[in-house]
């Protein structure tokens, strides 16, 4: 009879600690055994350690970042950061930074480019400083971009064209130069591009090819040249403070506008009838600029709240198809050219509807609509410096008026 064989002291041995490995992943806490890549974790490090220490307060998002627990694990720490459910026997990645508004004061480190699964970079509002990094534009899943209110320098790199995911980018209020990327169309799925208040020369490129742009604004720079082809999607346009020249024609394609804003350029010519009666326009801003004529035809239903058309070259009459649009509340027509009685009309919507009208600088002449003298409410205007027989009694009277003769002058110029 065979004898039984009793298991050796190495086989002991290793069933012994099989069981006390077992043991431990019970016991100990899951921060210890990482959740997260660890690359994930090191580019983390790495960008914690560019900010300036001192700028951390103990309420920010920063201040949460202990790594002494795994970033994608436990409740209330990293603030901030945003990570993917994985799957079995996979590790946690990495999705979004969204930081808040504490005035972090730094560099935005390389190390940012090994976040690959990152969708979201938003460091909105703080004092970063430094070119963006070139490993930014690794980041191929990247849907948002949004840096602004910092401190960046340098240019906008054509690598910018490689984050085909892009929805989003927000570069507005840095010390951003150069030109617009011109390649900048390949980004098809952009909505929002916000590069305002920045150093950004040059012309803008042909951005028709953005089919879904919704917002553009480029405002605040040192752009200039002719407009540029737009894509008809456009809700919000923005370009001024700028050195922009030429018609405002090609604008009549942006039937979805609902605000358009080309104050500060040297357009000129005339503003259409077409962009005052878009469907969904509601604020228009072409103050200070070369306008000659500006186009108001009769309307029903239009959506326009304000019109600013100050400081250009406008002649005429004031155009009295203004009291059509129903929700017309602002004006400002002031430093102009228009000549001729203030129309009745215009004292009638300032007793029903319109909050102000500016009119002064201009060469109107005459008695005002007795409306204007019956107006109890609080109405916002000025009718200084024109040729007007003014009641001290009304309130938008304030100022004194130009002789005569300076208004009679311009009114038979305007009809030479």
């Amino acid at each position: 009879m065979a004898a039984k064989t009793r298991p050796s002291s190495s086989s002991s041995l290793v069933l012994i600690m099989s069981l006390f490995l077992l043991l431990l992943s019970l016991i100990v806490p899951s921060s210890v055994l990482s959740a997260t890549l660890r690359s994930d974790i090191q580019a983390l490090e790495s960008i914690i350690r560019s900010v300036d220490p001192s700028s951390i307060s103990p309420s920010s998002y920063l201040s949460t970042w202990d790594f002494s627990e795994d970033p994608c694990e436990g409740a209330g720490t990293f603030l901030g950061v945003m990570c993917s459910f994985p799957l079995e026997n996979t590790t946690s990645r990495v999705i979004e930074i969204d930081l808040d508004d504490d005035g972090y004061d730094g560099f935005l480190s390389d190390e940012v480019g090994n976040l690959t699964e990152l969708t979201v970079l938003s460091l909105n509002k703080n004092r970063f400083r430094g070119p963006v990094p070139e490993t930014v534009f690794q980041l191929r899943k990247l849907t948002k971009l949004s840096l602004a209110e910092n401190f960046f320098t340098g240019d906008i790199s054509p690598e910018i064209t490689r984050l085909k995911e892009l929805k989003t980018i927000d570069l507005s209020k840095n010390s951003i130069a150069g030109e617009i990327p011109p390649r900048i169309s390949a980004l098809r799925s952009l909505t929002h591009l916000i590069l305002s208040n920045n150093h950004l020369d040059g012309r803008i490129p042909a951005l028709n090819g953005l089919w879904k742009l919704q917002v553009l604004e480029l405002g605040n720079n040192h752009l200039y040249g002719m407009l540029p082809k737009l894509p008809p999607s456009l809700r919000t346009l923005s370009l001024c403070f700028n050195s922009l020249a030429g018609r405002i024609s090609p604008l009549h394609r942006l039937k979805q506008l609902v605000s358009l804003d080309v104050s500060q350029n040297r357009f000129s010519g005339t503003v259409g009838h077409e962009i005052l009666t878009f469907p969904e326009i509601s604020r228009i801003n072409v103050s200070f600029n070369q306008f000659i004529s500006i186009e108001v035809i009769k309307v029903t239903g239009s959506r326009l709240r304000m019109l600013d058309a100050e400081g250009n070259h406008l002649q005429g009459h004031l155009p009295l198809n203004l009291a059509t649009y129903e929700n017309l509340k602002d004006i400002n027509l002031r430093s102009n050219m228009f000549s001729g009685d203030i129309p009745r009309i215009y004292g009638k919507r300032l007793e029903n509807s319109w909050r102000s009208l500016y009119l002064e600088n201009n060469y109107l002449s005459g008695t005002l609509p007795e409306e204007f003298q019956k107006i109890s409410k609080q109405i916002r205007g000025n009718l200084s410096n024109n040729c007007l027989q003014c009641p001290k009694n009304v309130q938008i009277c304030q100022g004194t008026q130009k002789p005569k003769s300076q208004c009679t002058n311009a009114m038979l110029g305007s009809l030479e």
